[in-house]
């Protein structure tokens, strides 16, 4: 097997640079003009429509950068690169209002995301010109706007399709992100906001959560990342390994009314998920009718408290676990009961003819197999479990309370990144969290799944 060749980034950026420069020396006068006035070269050789898009968006870029127009009192343009480096300096009085520092923030992020955009733009108006210049020389003709329509649903219906995704990708993803990265960099909490300016920080946001007890936030940074971890492990390895197991036993020659069966545990993956767990909330609550029972027939003197108010954390985070059981097993079920049904059984007869005995199968044959396809939805189930927001706040709310930094005992960091940006305002800390928690699972994530054999034996089992 042939080792894959890494693509080298940085040879790839030099050589759009080179390319770039060798469009402007080789091309024509109007390609070089283009370089200046975006659109030349198309509107020289009668491309009107292209031209005049290209020019268009030129026209509409300077006048942005130049007039700089104002929202609430915010300008954009060059001015918000600017504002996004201050931050604003007026702190407001009687007469006049304060800077705001996040609207700042926002609109020199949109500058950049705008620019960006502007300059894919010229560099795509300066590849049309030296194009048509090729055309030319080859003795073609070039295109015109009909033929240019027809192609972007033809030879180039993939650019159709994809330039509006990346266009959403950046403006509702991209940006967004990079907003959120930037406040891990501020003062941006509660007592820096509405008419408060807020300040670039540094990393100081990043070095409370490593001082330890020096730190408030720091005291429960670890605690509540090592229940993460925990929590992740158990509910990801315990819903895997048990729904193999039904998987396997539902499949299982001699098992009737198998369709019953799957059917009875699909229906926890049918039901909406915030709606099942409302209901075991309920179920569990200190007037449900579990602890009823169990008043009711001796075995408690009073009901207890499972969930949010229990009497330890032990109890609370037992229940999560068990409960995510419910939710969880059906998922591994109805991919093991997809993969038993397509694994060879040439394989099985090739075993008994050996004299294999039903567990050396098992563990020769059928968990290998199983392991091999579901090793990416492994390493995504361990992964979405450290993200895992519904059960943890659905359930417990994060309870029972714990004097620390606004974190519970059942917090994991997305439960907790939730209640200090939406509950006390401490942004700049939700945004750190946020930080660590891609940092976590990114790494996890490409790890383990460049050193499975799912990744580097992905035909082994064709």
């Amino acid at each position: 097997m042939t080792k894959k060749k890494k693509p080298n980034v940085f040879k790839k950026i030099g050589k759009g640079f080179k390319n770039f420069y060798d469009r402007f020396v080789r091309g024509s006068i109007y390609t070089k003009i283009s370089y200046l006035i975006m659109g030349f070269g198309n509107l020289a050789r009668g491309q009107i429509w292209k031209g005049m898009i290209f020019l268009v968006c030129q026209v509409g870029f300077v006048l942005l950068m130049v007039l700089c127009p104002e929202i609430n009192s915010t300008p954009f343009g060059y001015k918000a690169f600017a504002n996004l480096i201050t931050l604003g300096d007026n702190p407001g009085d009687i007469n006049t209002a304060a800077d705001n520092s996040m609207l700042m923030l926002l609109f020199g992020v949109l500058m950049i995301g705008i620019t960006f955009l502007y300059l894919a733009l010229y560099v795509s108006n300066t590849k049309s010109s030296y194009h048509n210049d090729m055309l030319l020389k080859e003795g073609k003709k070039v295109s015109n706007f009909k033929e240019d329509l027809h192609d972007l649903t033809d030879s180039k219906f993939h650019l159709t399709m994809m330039i509006p995704a990346m266009v959403g990708i950046l403006i509702f993803t991209l940006l967004p992100t990079i907003f959120m990265i930037l406040i891990a960099f501020t003062n941006y909490d509660s007592l820096h906001t509405g008419q408060n300016l807020v300040d670039w920080v540094g990393f100081s946001n990043f070095a409370q959560i490593f001082n330890g007890s020096a730190s408030e936030i720091g005291t429960m940074f670890f605690p509540v990342l090592g229940w993460t971890f925990v929590w992740a492990f158990i509910a990801t390895f315990s819903n895997y390994f048990l729904g193999i197991f039904l998987g396997i036993l539902i499949n299982k020659r001699g098992i009737k009314a198998k369709v019953l069966w799957r059917t009875i545990f699909i229906l926890t993956i049918a039901l909406p998920q915030f709606i099942t767990l409302l209901a075991v909330r309920k179920i569990l609550g200190n007037l449900g009718p579990v602890n009823t029972l169990l008043v009711k027939l001796g075995i408690l003197a009073s009901p207890v408290e499972f969930l949010d108010q229990a009497a330890n954390e032990f109890t609370a985070r037992g229940m999560v676990l068990l409960i995510n059981l419910w939710i969880g097993i059906p998922y591994t079920m109805l991919q093991t009961s997809g993969i038993l049904m397509n694994i060879p059984k040439d394989l099985y007869e090739a075993a008994t003819v050996d004299g294999a005995t039903r567990r050396q199968t098992f563990w020769k044959i059928t968990f290998p197999y199983i392991l091999f396809v579901t090793t990416p939805y492994l390493i995504s189930s361990f992964v979405g479990n450290i993200t895992s927001f519904n059960i943890i706040y659905l359930l417990t709310g994060g309870g029972p309370t714990n004097p620390g930094f606004k974190a519970g005992e059942t917090d994991l960091l997305v439960t907790w990144l939730y209640k200090l940006t939406i509950d006390e305002n401490e942004y700049n800390m939700g945004a750190v969290i946020s930080i660590m928690t891609f940092i976590i699972t990114a790494s996890i994530t490409l790890i383990f799944y460049s050193r499975s054999k799912a990744f580097k034996q992905e035909d082994a089992f064709q």
